[in-house]
């Protein structure tokens, strides 16, 4: 093993006594976004400091009072048990929150207290009005301590400063191994003091993720002068021990006014060492407040890539941080030497990125296509982890978190994502490789995939959520066809196009619904098209109302499927129109209701856009204003559901410049209405996208005609070719319909790729 050295601070290095929150940044677009946005209502959004991609989540934890606590922290509460080193973003399923640091002073207080007896313990209390948040930046005030907090990162490693503005006794820091969020249970944690000013240690935790291994290196700016270690709330003699439900009490004596105490503490998915190596690479001899500076800096790399004029200071603050949203995850998971865990659990090193959080039914939708416009050389990354996974694990990740496959939620979800960056030519893997790992999931005998395999459907009486399962694996099969076509494979291309209809099955012509289908080929009985179930019935979070139109793949089948455009436009109409009413036992992820349409769920993120498809491009400019209007706001509830790792926000950036990926794979960006009267996006290759809105306000949410690069343009979408060769699409907008624009065959999106 490397020996390790003392890591003490260098005596005499200037530390900033101020006890005022660090300074913001004036310029760039970081400035819009406010990080309080979607932490109220079932946003579930992580609040805190961290980098783009970065592997390190670090921000306030309250007391776990329920679902809406997944990311640790909800906007309606006030307790505080410690600022947390990793944490998931708008999840349903609560993980994470590992490594709890809590700055306090006074009496030794062991125990954390509970939410019915909050004074017994040691937990703060805080008020919104002395919390400040922006990109890579969080601060608040501990009202039983007096103690502001402040909080920045880079991608393996917070940072913390800690001020005193009174005079105090026993100012001590807490490590606390115990707690997690959600479903994170520990299961060992290590710590043992290394020197006078730092500690290391290990948390291992099963939850969500069943097998999740933490390990870090903690250095402090002031001597520690004494430690003391608990199990629960024992204590433990010494300074090192192993123990399942271990906190550390690290005293550094009394605290004058305005001292100071800073930490920096790295992360690492492998080992103690790593962490050692993420420390000395990400530390540099930078005063806390030039770090700060380094995260917005980061920050505003990524948002400045699309600059947007015009709309209400409001919808530009819901922009921005929707945008800073969509580029929390996935989180790169390698140490700075390539070093990863793999999905099999053993130890690899590679010279490119490995990430983790692929919360990827979500994100195949919108936030995947928006990084391949933003992201392209991450969006190829990502697919290449998805090869190194398939390679460890047997399969392509389904939902990928600290390392370890949690199976969780329906379909082969990952494919999309493979297939959009092969069919759009996205470098950084091998494309064969690619294609290869995505049809191996097709052979399994798991998730219903052996039911489509031998039968064509998956019988409603052999499992639960049949038809989400069975629509989602048809989109899958849609782009393992269009690769094989790409790639050369006529007949793997003849077969999975003929999968990519076995959506057909579910539809009842009688009803005009999408229904589970029994072992005997007959429509499982009684059948209420709003009904729902939470993993109960055969839809997954949601009903037939809104799963019959998930067929993104195969528009024009869907439609013939009703018998005409006529028929299809009907049933659309109605959908958006029909009452809300869910009735008792709906999961609570059907959210934000427009009729039985809820925005606030993932398989009905496409549906406004199906009018394109039948020539009615107004409905939809109509719809989704509506929708974005009502939906998206500013304020801490101002997401209507689950952010879902930047799903959410993905759709609303996209659709508010206007453009939507209905088929994630296809290369068509549909055309809706845009928010603002110009947004322009930076490319990777220096070229620049524009799109204009003439005329634009809030009435003038129709198009009346179009131009591309100057040249008159009558379709109702732009491909990704159009949007990469960078130009401008400009709209003429209006208050009245042009029902011709998009109306004509030629000018509607086709189950083609582009």
């Amino acid at each position: 093993m490397k020996k390790r050295q003392t890591i003490g601070w260098i005596a005499g290095m200037a530390f900033l006594l101020a006890c005022s929150p660090a300074k913001q940044s004036s310029e760039g677009n970081g400035t819009y976004v406010d990080p309080f946005i979607g932490t109220d209502y079932h946003g579930h959004v992580f609040l805190g400091a961290n980098v783009p991609f970065g592997g390190v989540q670090l921000g306030p934890v309250n007391i776990t009072e329920g679902w809406d606590w997944c990311s640790g922290y909800h906007y309606s509460d006030s307790t505080l048990i410690g600022f947390a080193h990793t944490h998931l973003s708008g999840t349903g399923i609560g993980d994470y929150g590992d490594i709890l640091f809590l700055p306090v002073s006074g009496p030794r207080i062991f125990s954390r207290g509970t939410l019915e007896k909050q004074d017994s313990g040691y937990m703060a209390k805080y008020r919104h009005e002395t919390e400040t948040a922006r990109p890579g930046y969080y601060s608040v005030l501990l009202d039983r301590y007096g103690i502001r907090a402040e909080l920045t990162a880079s991608e393996r490693a917070g940072y913390h400063r800690y001020t005193y503005p009174d005079s105090t006794e026993n100012a001590t820091v807490i490590i606390d191994l115990e707690d997690g969020t959600g479903w994170d249970a520990p299961v060992e944690g290590y710590l043992r003091q290394v020197d006078e000013y730092s500690v290391e240690g290990y948390r291992l935790s099963r939850g969500w993720a069943a097998d999740q291994r933490i390990y870090f290196v903690a250095r402090f700016s002031k001597p520690i002068q004494e430690i003391t270690l608990c199990e629960r709330d024992s204590v433990v003699a010494g300074t090192e021990t192993k123990q399942p439900r271990l906190k550390a009490f690290l005293g550094f004596g009394d605290a004058p006014k305005g001292m100071t105490i800073e930490a920096q503490v790295a992360l690492s998915a492998v080992s103690i060492d790593g962490a050692y190596k993420n420390l000395e690479q990400e530390a540099e001899n930078l005063s806390f407040d030039e770090r700060v500076a380094q995260a917005g800096e980061a920050w505003n790399g990524v948002l400045d890539k699309i600059r947007v004029k015009g709309g209400t200071e409001a919808e530009r603050r819901a922009f921005y941080s929707a945008l800073y949203h969509v580029m929390f995850f996935p989180a790169v998971f390698n140490d700075v030497d390539g070093t990863y865990r793999g999905a099999d659990g053993k130890i690899y090193q590679d010279t490119s990125n490995t990430y983790t959080v692929y919360s990827l039914w979500d994100t195949y939708r919108a936030a995947h296509p928006l990084f391949t416009i933003l992201e392209p050389v991450k969006a190829g990354e990502f697919v290449n982890d998805f090869i190194k996974i398939y390679e460890q694990q047997g399969k392509v990740p389904v939902w990928h978190l600290a390392g370890n496959e949690t199976n969780c939620m329906v379909g082969y979800q990952s494919i999309p994502v493979i297939s959009d960056a092969v069919l759009k030519g996205i470098g950084g893997f091998d494309a064969e490789k690619a294609y290869q790992a995505a049809k191996a999931y097709t052979l399994l005998n798991e998730r219903g995939v052996n039911h489509i395999r031998e039968n064509e459907f998956i019988p409603a009486d052999s499992m639960n959520e049949s038809v989400a399962i069975a629509l989602e694996c048809a989109i899958g099969d849609w782009g393992i066809a269009q690769m094989a076509k790409k790639l050369g494979h006529q007949e793997d291309y003849e077969y999975f196009l003929k999968r990519s209809k076995y959506y057909r099955h579910y539809f009842d012509p009688k009803r005009q619904f999408m229904r589970g289908k029994l072992s005997d080929g007959t429509f499982r009985e009684p059948f209420d098209p709003v009904h729902s179930v939470h993993r109960g019935d055969d839809y997954c979070e949601g009903n037939a109302w809104q799963y019959t139109w998930l067929v993104p793949q195969d528009v024009e089948g869907l439609v013939e499927l009703f018998g005409s455009e006529e028929a299809f436009a009907t049933k659309l109409d109605s959908l958006f129109t029909i009452s809300s009413e869910l009735g008792e036992g709906a999961s609570a992820d059907i959210s934000g209701l427009v009729g039985q349409y809820a925005q606030g769920n993932e398989p009905n993120h496409s549906t406004p856009f199906l009018y394109n498809f039948i020539g009615q491009q107004w409905k939809t400019a109509a719809l989704v204003r509506h929708i974005m209007k009502t939906y998206f706001t500013d304020a801490p509830d101002g997401l209507c559901g689950n952010e879902d790792v930047g799903q959410m926000s993905a759709w609303y950036v996209l659709t508010s410049m206007g453009l939507y990926p209905a088929n994630a794979m296809s290369g068509a960006f549909l055309i809706a209405s845009p928010l603002f009267d110009e947004t322009e996006i930076a490319l990777s290759d220096g070229k620049r996208f524009r799109i204009v809105a003439e005329h634009n306000s809030e009435t003038n949410m129709y198009v009346q005609s179009a131009e591309l690069n100057g040249k008159p343009y009558t379709k109702s979408f732009i491909t990704y070719k159009d949007i990469m060769a960078g130009g401008e699409l400009k709209l003429v907008m209006g208050p009245e319909p042009n029902k011709s624009f998009g109306a004509a065959e030629e000018d509607r999106p086709k189950s083609i790729v582009y």
